[in-house]
């Protein structure tokens, strides 16, 4: 599949970049939690407004040099260097990718202008981007249609003079509840006639745009994210030609190219809250008494901690791979191992999660512990960027596309 033989260590630079983030978690971040859950528990669950103490955190990570690390143009560092940080950051979801500016979808969406933007698309979206001071969100997800199949969209986007005419509905448009968003990328058909692949296309539309209607924000197993998870239409919507990103025809291998780093991004953040599940099961079974003893001492409870690890760490070295993979060969030698990392990851994850919320007992599944929020949103990460069952359609492929180490003396069952 790959070379095996890849550098999987982290560079000087990404060492010390780690250790100044994890010291920025533990005196910044994870105390920052109480605030921003009570700012979000007072404004109610239709309030997306930003808490303040978001601010203040992403202030701190640009003094600190933690700023757009998952951009190796800007920050220097490798998929791989990055992997590691993204790791960290997912200790805390809702905080600390916003406060080092690497929060999805905005940082895929950063990867398309800087890899498809004209000069004046990147001044006028990526430029704020990058400082932090907008927001964006990315419409390709329909309601009405597989979108795990991508050719499956049906949004149109038809040439009319010097303008896109933008017709259609999206969901899971995430991002664009937040009063920062400033701007969509949206996919849709420019050539229903052309092949397959070559059929849709993406234009940016900024939120004001006449036709563009937020519909409603969805919920992830009943809790609101603070940026929101839009239903939203698009009524005649008219943008200049300008406003293409990247060539017509160009969107899905466009979508590919956001989403193959994406996914690993989004892996190693679901480590990290694995990790966190991890030491709040092992510290909650080291002070809970039950039955004469605390609960780290019954073997049921052992059992599942030693699993946890195996787990966590194996999937860590998948993720890893892939991410040097993308470093040394690019996005599609790497896709298979991208494929297999976005399968077993979000399981490994939900798996320790559902492990801790069980030695917590009813704390587990309350909101007294971010556990069942945790639980959620990474049972949806098996949806999201791609069912299970894509990833593993493609992986089967490219396993059947491969050439064994070794010759096999005849086919099965020949004697």
């Amino acid at each position: 599949m790959t070379d095996q033989s890849l550098d999987l260590r982290i560079s000087p630079k990404a060492a010390e970049l780690q250790a100044s983030l994890i010291d920025f978690m533990n005196t910044a971040v994870l105390p920052a939690e109480t605030e921003y859950e009570a700012y979000r528990h007072a404004a109610g669950p239709a309030d997306h407004s930003v808490p303040p103490v978001v601010d203040r955190l992403k202030e701190q990570a640009r003094v600190r040099g933690l700023w757009n690390l998952f951009l190796p143009a800007e920050s220097g560092i490798t998929q791989l260097d990055y992997a590691t940080l993204a790791e960290t950051t997912g200790w805390s979801i809702e905080l600390a990718p916003e406060a080092i500016n690497g929060k999805a979808p905005d940082s895929g969406n950063m990867e398309l202008l800087h890899l498809f933007g004209t000069a004046d698309q990147r001044d006028r979206w990526l430029s704020p981007l990058l400082d932090g001071s907008i927001r964006s969100a990315f419409a390709m997800t329909e309601p009405a249609v597989a979108s795990s199949d991508a050719t499956n969209v049906e949004t149109r986007i038809i040439r009319d003079g010097d303008e896109y005419v933008i017709t259609g509905r999206k969901w899971w448009t995430s991002g664009a509840a937040d009063p920062r968003c400033r701007v969509l990328v949206v996919m849709g058909k420019t050539d229903p006639s052309a092949a397959t692949h070559r059929q849709q296309s993406m234009v940016l539309v900024p939120m004001d745009t006449p036709g563009v209607r937020v519909v409603r924000d969805v919920p992830v197993f009943g809790h609101y994210d603070q940026h929101g998870h839009c239903e939203v239409d698009f009524d005649n919507v008219r943008v200049p030609v300008e406003n293409l990103l990247g060539e017509e025809g160009g969107g899905f291998a466009a979508a590919q190219a956001r989403l193959g780093p994406g996914r690993i991004h989004h892996c190693m953040r679901a480590l990290g809250a694995a990790e966190r599940a991890l030491a709040m099961t092992i510290d909650r079974a080291e002070t809970r008494i039950a039955f004469g003893g605390p609960l780290i001492d019954q073997g049921t409870v052992q059992q599942g901690i030693a699993e946890s690890r195996i787990a966590i760490d194996q999937a860590r070295l998948l993720c890893k791979h892939a991410a040097a993979t993308i470093d040394a060969c690019g996005n599609k030698a790497a896709a298979p191992l991208v494929a297999a990392a976005k399968v077993s990851v979000p399981r490994v994850a939900g798996e320790v999660i559902d492990r801790a919320v069980q030695v917590f007992g009813g704390a587990g599944v309350s909101d007294d512990v971010p556990l069942a929020a945790m639980w959620g949103w990474h049972r949806a990460m098996r949806i999201f960027d791609g069912p299970d069952e894509v990833h593993q359609r493609a992986l089967a492929r490219a396993e059947r596309a491969r050439t064994p180490l070794l010759s096999l003396p005849g086919r099965s069952g020949d004697r």
